[in-house]
């Protein structure tokens, strides 16, 4: 065969070694982007996608990509790692009290934004009916990544931090289950056809996700791995397990391995600051990969005539239907108006609707291509205009929450033969274990402090040492009395050392 008719080269170590070079610098500069957006306050997500724009056709790098269904694939498997360490990093002391609101914003209240956005397209931009309800679905899932890696650093009270994370975990997989429906080929399904589906799925990925956690979380406390790093690949596997089971069993894999995840968060897991470290690591791999690849699936010179419908688009969806759904959702649970206000502005949107786009492009949707670059202008102009004005936000609403204490940092390492734990336990600076003596603990029998490390020195304390902060204090605890020693310390670090005694018990991670 002829060179230049098709002739497929074999891979070679060569090209392997320019192949990992690529993507070794690609890693290298989305990482320094990280430290540049941090700094900056420009939200991570348009660098990322900068940085596959630049490298695409349009760019420097004049790489040619155009395959939706690849690109779909890798998103839904970047989707499941994201929403994995959204889960474990998920307080369900903060989501539990927030449940029902987040339930209502994650059904109703997507709901609600599908009907208002996709009139706007339809009566607003002249689209078709499916169009139109497909860009409303698209859009009206708010990002789990975007929402996790903004909200934790902004000092809200918890029932907003727990309420808009929970509705990001959960919401991905009605519209998912909602995208798909309306790009098959054939007519639409009767609404209470569709929703009884929606509400099937998501019923059988709910019990999938909480049994796999519970199980796995179950099997890892009273399993000792032969090595602590085993641990972290133990957990991430077990929570892509979940989504297998939950999406082979005709559920919502998404929710499932969210699910998962957040049972495990929350069951304290030996070496648990090092499963949330590889985790934290995995999440930022997926989302840079995520971004970049979205990025070179983008023609910059063909959303030129979508950047108008994209505006109008998103003001709609911005300033009517996500304070409409907001207001409608949570009002019955009488959640005071600067908090809807916020929330109301705190729909975040990230790669989750970019992904889903592409939907529609494989399923072969007439004007699919229109929807994705409204799509993708939409999602980069406001997440640029939300983003960074939601710590200004809150700031105005006088919704800074700096009066709670600092959670400790536990972290158990299983001694099997001696049928016992060790604890390290890390004090915070704003932690009331903080000038609390060792005696003052009040551990259960079969528990104690064996050894304290302070400016880099050990020494073996005494029942009147006191305790200060950055203090680590290793505690060696019996099987038996393991849960409540855990339990007791993070009691004292939240109340002091009259923890118990005036009714402050908080235990939850």
């Amino acid at each position: 065969m002829r060179a230049g008719q098709g002739r497929i080269r074999p891979l070679t170590v060569h090209h392997l070694n320019q192949l990992l070079l690529v993507c070794s610098l690609v890693l290298l500069v989305a990482v320094a982007a990280v430290r540049i957006s941090s700094r900056s306050g420009l939200p991570s997500l348009l660098v990322y996608l900068g940085i596959g724009v630049a490298m695409g056709q349009d760019g420097v790098g004049d790489i040619h990509f155009d395959n939706a269904e690849l690109t779909q694939v890798i998103g839904y498997a970047a989707l499941v790692v994201i929403l994995a360490e959204g889960g474990l990093g998920t307080k369900w002391k903060e989501v539990k009290p927030a449940l029902p609101a987040a339930t209502a914003l994650a059904l109703a209240g997507v709901a609600v934004s599908v009907g208002v956005t996709a009139s706007a397209a339809y009566y607003l931009i002249g689209l078709e009916w499916r169009q139109a309800l497909i860009i409303g679905a698209v859009v009206s899932s708010t990002d789990a990544a975007a929402v996790f890696s903004v909200l934790r650093k902004i000092p809200l009270p918890a029932r907003v931090t727990g309420t808009l994370e929970a509705e990001s975990g959960f919401n991905d997989a009605p519209v998912v289950i909602l995208v798909v429906s309306l790009s098959t080929a054939g007519p639409v399904e009767h609404w209470y056809t569709l929703l009884g589906v929606i509400l099937l799925e998501l019923a059988i990925g709910a019990a999938i996700g909480l049994a796999v956690g519970w199980l796995g979380s179950l099997g890892l406390r009273h399993v000792a791995l032969p090595a602590s790093g085993l641990y972290p690949i133990a957990v991430m596997a077990i929570a892509v397990v979940a989504y297998a089971a939950g999406a082979l069993a005709h559920g919502s894999g998404f929710l499932a391995v969210y699910l998962a995840a957040m049972v495990m968060g929350n069951a304290r897991l030996p070496h648990w600051p090092a499963t949330r470290g590889f985790a934290d690591g995995l999440g930022w791999m997926a989302q840079i990969g995520m971004f970049v690849l979205l990025g070179l699936l983008v023609t910059p010179h063909e959303l030129g005539d979508d950047i108008m419908p994209a505006l109008v688009i998103g003001l709609v969806l911005t300033m009517v239907a996500r304070p409409l759904s907001v207001v409608l959702c949570l009002s019955p649970f009488r959640v005071p108006w600067q908090e809807q206000t916020l929330m109301s502005w705190a729909g975040l949107r990230g790669a989750v609707p970019i992904i889903l786009a592409t939907i529609p492009m494989v399923q072969g949707v007439d004007a699919s291509r229109r929807i994705f670059n409204i799509v993708f202008v939409l999602v980069v102009v406001y997440t640029l205009v939300q983003g960074p004005t939601l710590p200004w936000l809150g700031r105005k609403l006088h919704l800074g929450d700096g009066s709670e204490a600092a959670d400790l940092g536990i972290e158990s390492a299983p001694l099997e033969r001696l049928r016992g734990h060790l604890l390290s336990v890390a004090i915070p600076g704003g932690s009331k274990m903080h000038g609390v003596e060792v005696a003052e603990l009040r551990l259960p029998h079969g528990a104690a402090v064996t050894l304290i490390v302070r400016g880099g020195e050990s020494f073996v304390p005494l029942p009147t040492t006191i305790l200060q902060r950055g203090d680590e204090l290793l505690v060696v605890a019996t099987d038996p009395v393991r849960d409540a020693t855990e339990s007791r310390l993070r009691a004292v670090g939240h109340g002091g050392k009259l923890a118990g005694w005036l009714g402050t018990g908080r235990t939850g991670r």
